[in-house]
Order: C-alpha cells, then structure tokens, then sequence
C-alpha cells in the first residue's frame, strides 16, 4: 500500500472505497485535507491551528483539489463581477450563492475578506505548491497558506500562473527554484495520485479532518475532533464550533 506523500507506480488505480481513513492518515495524528479555491477551508485555518496547538498536536495539512464544476456547475465573471458565461441549474446557483453567504458570514467575524471568485479555477498547481513548501521546511506549508490564502480571496491571486506561485513561495522564505520543473513531472505525479488516494477513501469535501479511522468534514467538527484528539474524555461535544462565535 502507498504511504501518502509518497509517489507511486502511475499505473495502479485506487478503486473507489479500496482504503480505509486509518491508513490514508498514515503516521500523521491529525490529517486535514484543504483547497486554496474553498472559502470554507480558509475560514477553517485558524481554528484549526488554534485546536491542535492547544493539544500539542501537529497538523499534516494536506490539498485535495476540488473538481467543483462536477457537482455545482461553472460560471465566470467579467470585469464589472457580472456573469459573462454560465453552465448552472437554477438549483446550483442557489446552493453556491448560499455557500458563499455562510463563508463570508464568518470570514468577516474575523476581519477576514472573503470576495466571490471571478471563475471556477484549477487550483491543481496550488495544491503541486503545497507539496513543494511541504518538503522545504516544517512549516513550510503554513508559511506559504499565510501568503497564499488572503490575497487569493481578495482576487489578487491568479492560482494557475506558475511564475505567481513562485513569487508567494518566495514571499514565505521558501526556494522557488525549481519548482517549475518539478511541477510539471514529480510534483503533479504526486499531487494526482494523492487526491486519487484520498477520494478513493472517501475525502469529497473541504476541510476534512482525519483522526483515528474516521473522518470527519467541516470545520464545525472541531470540537468533536479536538475531544478524540485528547482521548474522548467525558460525553463527546455536540456538533458546533465556538470558535466562530461573535
């Protein structure tokens, strides 16, 4: 069986349910698989860091790119933030304007700014970029999520041009050389056979949060996580997370 992280034989295919949790989190104690293009895994970064480092816990943050258009459609903006192109249902968009009212809801109890984004982006090379700050250093990766994860939601940040994900890897104190190179082979090789893993085992969303055998998705799970993070002591939390409160 593949360690996650590491690269595998490109001819074998993960069928869907061929892993369990347990041995898609591998050696990490806490696994959370994130998509820079996912407003409600950037609102979830703080709360998670703030939960694990109040239990002296790692985080091994992992991307998961989100095929979005598969489930909820495409749509592009124009200049002027109107939609200039389509292929929605009337059901899809209602469902993204809700996901984006909620998100935005609790990115501004944090001073945080959330804007809509002009189209539905390939965040894939982002996701190759995470894997590249993950081997620097150990904080590598929350380096470059800090550099990376606000001016993205301020439409500042165009997620597909390899030579501005140079420049943010750059800005967090990370080596950009050679990332280019090894984006177009190691690093895609491992970024696809690693979302092939995790869908294979059942990850479908952003933030998921592996301990243990289970997963768990949605940051409004981090109580129930933290409580088997510290050995399930007492009657497990309810659904809810105080962290976002007002």
């Amino acid at each position: 069986m593949t360690i996650p992280g590491e690269p595998r034989d490109t001819a074998t295919h993960y069928a869907p349910g061929s892993m369990d949790f347990s041995t898609l989190r591998g050696d990490a104690v806490l696994a959370v698989y994130i998509d820079l293009k996912s407003p409600y895994a950037f609102i979830a970064i703080e709360p998670t860091r703030a939960m694990a480092a109040s239990l002296g816990v790692a985080i091994d943050w992992r991307p998961f790119t989100l095929d979005i258009p598969s489930y909820l459609g495409s749509a592009r903006l124009d200049a002027k933030g109107k939609v200039a192109s389509a292929n929605r249902t009337p059901q899809q968009w209602t469902g993204v304007r809700y996901a984006y009212r909620d998100a935005r809801r609790y990115a501004t109890l944090r001073g945080k700014t959330l804007r809509g984004t002009e189209k539905i982006w390939d965040s894939s090379l982002a996701g190759i970029a995470m894997l590249w700050a993950k081997r620097q250093a150990p904080d590598g990766l929350d380096r470059f999520l800090d550099e990376a994860y606000p001016p993205f939601w301020r439409r500042e940040l165009d997620i597909e041009d390899p030579a501005v994900l140079e420049g943010v890897l750059h800005q967090a104190g990370l080596e950009p050389d050679g990332f280019r190179a090894w984006a177009e082979g190691e690093g895609r090789r491992l970024h696809d056979d690693n979302n092939e893993a995790a869908f294979a085992a059942g990850v479908f969303g952003v933030p998921s949060y592996l301990v243990g055998d289970e997963m768990w998705f949605g940051r409004e799970h981090l109580p129930r996580v933290a409580w088997l993070l510290a050995g399930s002591p007492g009657a497990p939390p309810d659904v809810a997370n105080r962290s976002f409160e007002a």
